[in-house]
């Protein structure tokens, strides 16, 4: 089994990729190294990936993935993009996020609530130049007026998937991660790492 550490505090989302990665890996958060949280200073997915996978790695040099996502409402000009864990504070919760969001969208008609979760992976570890590899993955939808489901984190039970209509937090995690942003990131990691 391969150990690859997650550049992230977040539980959830390292629960959510080792189910994606499957029993072959084993995914531990930066923690277990005594790693502070890092700084999401980027203006783009990519670079927040790209930042804390190489700040993991200079670390401790093992295989290490940052994973950057977020949800990007195009009524609201992609807010709240980068900012998604944040979007209503520093310390916000998901609910606080997700009670700013619905907020911010009272008056928009259903039609114009279109919306699309990212999710970009940096990848280093086993290439002998110690080059970062990417992977992305979309998942479009729409932002419901109010929450529905019970199961995820952050803004699923907001997210309406277009396919079931129903929102993330409504779906079972395996349907989820078939479908999902960062479902879409990881298999195509799982592949590229050898996975089967």
């Amino acid at each position: 089994m391969e150990t690859i550490v997650l550049a992230s505090h977040n539980r959830n989302k390292a629960q959510e990729i080792q189910m994606l990665l499957g029993n072959q890996f084993h995914v531990i958060l930066q923690q277990a190294f005594d790693i502070p949280p890092i700084e999401e200073t980027g203006s783009t997915f990519e670079e927040n990936a790209l930042l804390k996978a190489k700040t993991v790695y200079d670390i401790i040099g093992l295989p290490v993935i940052g994973d950057d996502s977020g949800l990007e409402v195009v009524a609201l000009n992609n807010q709240p993009g980068v900012y998604s864990s944040r979007f209503a504070g520093d310390n916000a919760s998901d609910d606080d996020n997700i009670d700013k969001l619905l907020r911010k969208m009272h008056n928009i008609p259903t039609e114009k609530r279109t919306a699309r979760f990212r999710c970009v992976v940096a990848f280093l570890g086993t290439s002998s130049d110690d080059q970062p590899v990417f992977f992305e993955g979309e998942w479009a939808g729409y932002i419901a007026k109010e929450r529905r489901g019970k199961n995820g984190f952050g803004y699923d039970p907001v997210f309406v998937d277009l396919q079931s209509n129903l929102t993330a937090a409504e779906l079972e995690s395996d349907q989820k991660n078939k479908i999902s942003h960062r479902g879409k990131a990881m298999q195509s990691l799982k592949s590229y790492l050898g996975g089967s």
